[in-house]
């Protein structure tokens, strides 16, 4: 079949009416072809019955029959499916662009399996280079040699026709397409395997971003709940408070009035019998008969018995002091709220415990050092250490082997009977040699102990801390990404003192200081403590 029979072929299949391939083909009786529904719809919408193609005009509307032929004819060439998006479309195809099945090089054209024959049947076109259906055709062609481009340049990295090889690149190393395309699509395999461990990297990465905001969550609902539960407990016992103290402050009042009733009761039980005396005595200093007031003088000369009013007295009810002690009662009532409080914050904190060593290589020459490296005190005798760029030459520190650059740690250290000390987290670049300044600009949190009773924490200025008690071990607490530097007295289960908003961009080191021996007022060490978390 010649490519023109092939299109004559196709336009047969196309209705005149919707121009689109025959959908239930009928004839009519002049011998033209259309959809069924396509023809009915046509004389449904005209006065006259006439045949859209030859203007043959029927008296009486004509019966229509399926044409039987032609409607194999369609079905057998709708076989071929309609090119979708996505997928190369036949250039030789008019109205419905069917399938491609193959692109020649040759011809820069694709065909489906209909236009295809030719190249399938003919001697001169067999010998065309045909491949699967691609887009572009151009593109596979030399731009300068307009030949198919079936060699790899492996000295230019590039493609190139028979005629480059021979005039352009010429004493440049070839292979052909295939060969090439293997070794690059091995290479492929092995980006597409590391991409695939990447992407499954980043999943697992995404569900443990997940994982810490569920926790986050699971967190933030348990110190809502509990903080919900901590501040009712404390309204309703400021609204106990304030109910007592208003009940006591009324029932004073009540036994006030209450005296002061009983006395103007027994008061005008007097008066009462007073007037009523009164009246006797007038009536009796009135009356002319003799007989008759000798008689009664006697019992009516004095005044009736009465009570001594004198020193009788309803003094106010006396409230100073009242709100103060209920005051006092309500703070000792939140004191051992607050100390329930920090017990659960403790016990928080040292879930995060770290085993806390301490490194040689750090230490001021004075200082000695336990062989467990958990003890650290000052010697009064320097050693002769290596002064490497680690060690801190003026000032008697030590830092811990342990660093942090993210997540917490938490430690304990006892400084029992010691009379001065430091203690906190030092930041990696600090300085180490000559006088140090401890504050947070200089890369230091720590807090101190001076004179056996002065406490401070080193903000920059300092802050004198006040301590209900000395402590004999002190918890040491940091978030990284919080910023927060935490100081605990363990045994009293409470909060010294707290550095908050720091920003941390290095790793943070335990940082001890025992300081001078004091001709052995301060020979007691910093011992290093195991935590133990049921406190």
């Amino acid at each position: 079949m010649s490519a023109a029979s092939c299109l004559r072929s196709e336009d047969q299949f196309l209705c005149s009416i919707c121009l689109d391939v025959f959908t239930d083909p009928v004839t009519t009786p002049c011998g033209h072809n259309f959809c069924k529904n396509c023809i009915s719809e046509h004389w449904n919408s005209n006065d006259q019955y006439l045949c859209p193609l030859c203007n043959k005009v029927f008296n009486i509307r004509p019966e229509l029959y399926i044409n039987t032929l032609l409607s194999e004819m369609v079905s057998h060439s709708s076989e071929q499916q309609a090119a979708k998006p996505g997928e190369v479309p036949c250039d030789v195809c008019t109205g419905t662009k069917l399938k491609a099945l193959k692109s020649c090089l040759v011809c820069l054209t694709s065909y489906c399996e209909t236009h295809l024959e030719p190249h399938l049947t003919k001697s001169v076109l067999k010998r065309h280079q045909l491949m699967d259906p691609v887009e572009n055709l151009e593109d596979r062609m030399c731009m300068k040699h307009d030949k198919p481009l079936e060699l790899f340049c492996k000295t230019d990295q590039t493609c190139v026709c028979m005629l480059c090889s021979v005039l352009d690149h010429k004493t440049h190393e070839f292979v052909p397409l295939k060969e090439e395309y293997e070794g690059k699509k091995a290479e492929l395999g092995k980006t597409e395997a590391e991409i695939q461990e990447m992407i499954q990297k980043r999943r697992l990465k995404i569900e443990e971003i997940k994982h810490s905001v569920d926790l986050s969550k699971e967190a933030a609902d348990r110190e809502k709940a509990e903080g919900v539960q901590v501040f009712t407990a404390l309204k309703e016992s400021v609204e106990r408070s304030l109910n007592e103290l208003i009940e006591m402050i009324e029932e004073k009042q009540r036994t006030t009035e209450k005296q002061a009733e009983d006395f103007i009761k027994e008061l005008e039980q007097e008066i009462s019998e007073l007037k009523k005396r009164s009246s006797e005595v007038e009536k009796l200093s009135h009356s002319e008969d003799h007989l008759h007031l000798l008689q009664n003088f006697p019992s009516l000369k004095a005044a009736p018995p009465t009570k001594d009013w004198t020193e009788v007295s309803v003094r106010p009810s006396s409230y100073e002091g009242t709100v103060v002690k209920a005051v006092a009662q309500l703070e000792e009532t939140l004191s051992k709220q607050m100390k329930k409080l920090y017990e659960a914050e403790l016990k928080r904190v040292q879930q995060y415990a770290v085993d806390v060593t301490l490194d040689p290589d750090t230490a001021y020459p004075d200082l000695i050092l336990s062989d467990d490296e958990k003890q650290v005190y000052h010697g009064d005798m320097r050693k002769n250490l290596p002064d490497n760029p680690e060690r801190f030459s003026v000032c008697c520190c030590v830092l811990g082997k342990q660093s942090l650059s993210s997540g917490r740690f938490y430690f304990e250290v006892q400084v029992k009977e010691k009379t001065e000390w430091d203690l906190g987290v030092a930041r990696e670049s600090i300085n180490r040699k000559g006088q140090i300044t401890a504050s947070p600009e200089d890369g230091y949190w720590t807090i101190w102990l001076r004179n056996g009773n002065e406490y401070k924490a080193l903000a920059g200025p300092s802050r004198r801390l006040s301590l209900q008690s000395p402590p004999q071990k002190v918890g040491v607490f940091v978030d990284y990404e919080e910023g927060l530097v935490s100081f605990y007295d363990v045994d009293a289960a409470a909060l010294i003192y707290s550095f908050t908003g720091c920003s941390f961009t290095e790793k943070l080191y335990p940082f001890f200081s025992p300081c001078l021996n004091d001709s052995g007022k301060n020979s007691a060490p910093l011992i290093i403590c195991p935590v133990n978390q049921t406190v």
